[in-house]
C-alpha cells in the first residue's frame, strides 16, 4: 500500500471540498488580478519552459496571482513530473528534505511521487536527503497541488522538496541535482519555486522591496539576489527555491519574465501590512 501525505491545510488556506474548491480555482483565474479566463491545456507538449516562481498564501489573497503561472503552464502540455520546492516553515527535518515516494493528497485527488527521480537527486546532491518529516506540516508545496490537478488530473508525477538552507551554495548544489538526474532519466520535468515574497509592511514598501528582488532574479543573479535580500531586509520565505530555478536557468541559457506581481492588499483590501506575490516565468 502506498504512504499517502494527506492534506493539513485543507479548509484553511484553500476550501476542503471538492466543489469549493474548484469554484476557489477557477475564482483566481477569472479574478481581475488573474489571468481572466479558465486555462486551457494544449494536447501537445510544447517544450522550453523550465519552471515559475508561484506564491502559497491563502486561495483568497495569493490565488489570482499564482494562476498566471498555471495558466501559462497549461498552454504548453503536459510534463511528466512537477517539481515543487518549497520552504521549511516548521524547522522539522532534513536541510533539503525530498519526498521519497507515494502519493500525495488533496480534496481533488491524489498524486503520485516520482520516486525514481527523489532517489536520483539525493544520489547526485550533497545536502538533499530523503525525508518525510519536513513535510509533515509544511502548506508551501500543499497549496500548489490543487491547481496542478484542476490542470492535469492525474496525468503527471510529482516530487515535492522543501529547503531549510538558503544559500546560493545550496541552491546550486540542488539546481546541479536536479539536471543531471532529469538528463539521467531522460525525464521531462517543470520546476516550480514555492515562495511569497515582502511580509508584513505597508503596501507601497513592499512593491518597491520586492521589485528590487525580482529585478535581481530576472537578472538570473542568485548572488545579487540574496545579497539585496539581506541588505535591503526583505522578507522572501522561499529563496532558496528561487535560487535554485534562477541557477537552473543560468545553466540552461534561459531567461525570466515577471508574468504577474500585487500584494495582499490588492485582493483583500487593507495595505496596511501586506505580504507580496509573484508569479515569474523561466524559459528557454
Amino acid at each position: 500500500m502506498k504512504k499517502t501525505r494527506r492534506p493539513v491545510v485543507a479548509g484553511y488556506f484553500y476550501p476542503g471540498s471538492r466543489e469549493k474548491l474548484v469554484e476557489a480555482i477557477e475564482w483566481s483565474f477569472k479574478h481581475s488580478l488573474g489571468p481572466g479566463d479558465l486555462p486551457k491545456l494544449s494536447h501537445e507538449r510544447k517544450r522550453g519552459i523550465i519552471g515559475y516562481v508561484v506564491p502559497h498564501a491563502g486561495y483568497i489573497y495569493s490565488g489570482p496571482i499564482a494562476a498566471h503561472a498555471y495558466y501559462d503552464m497549461a498552454m504548453h502540455g503536459t510534463p511528466e513530473t512537477v517539481i515543487i520546492i518549497g520552504t521549511n516553515h516548521t524547522g522539522v527535518g532534513k536541510p533539503v528534505s525530498v519526498y521519497p515516494e507515494g502519493v500525495w493528497e488533496t480534496p481533488l485527488g491524489v498524486l503520485q511521487v516520482d520516486s525514481e527521480l527523489a532517489k536520483a537527486i539525493t544520489e547526485q546532491s550533497e545536502l538533499a536527503d530523503l525525508d518525510t518529516y519536513a513535510h509533515l506540516d509544511e502548506h508551501s508545496v500543499e497549496v500548489q497541488l490543487p491547481f496542478l490537478q484542476y490542470i492535469y488530473g492525474e496525468k503527471l508525477k510529482l516530487l515535492p522538496i522543501v529547503m531549510g538552507v538558503h544559500t546560493p551554495e545550496a541552491a546550486r548544489d540542488l539546481a546541479s541535482a536536479i539536471i543531471n538526474s532529469a538528463r539521467k532519466l531522460n525525464r521531462d520535468i517543470i520546476v516550480l519555486s514555492s515562495s511569497d515574497f515582502n511580509h508584513y509592511e505597508p503596501h507601497e514598501v513592499t512593491v518597491d522591496k520586492d521589485m528590487l528582488a525580482i529585478s535581481k532574479i530576472l537578472e538570473l543573479s542568485s548572488e545579487e539576489f540574496y545579497r539585496v535580500m539581506l541588505e535591503k531586509d526583505i522578507s522572501i520565505c522561499g529563496p532558496g527555491g528561487v535560487m535554485t530555478l534562477i541557477e537552473i536557468t543560468k545553466h540552461l541559457n534561459g531567461h525570466a519574465v515577471l508574468l504577474k506581481h500585487a500584494t495582499s492588499g490588492d485582493t483583500g483590501g487593507d495595505k496596511t501590512a501586506v505580504v507580496g506575490y509573484a508569479s515569474i516565468k523561466f524559459y528557454l
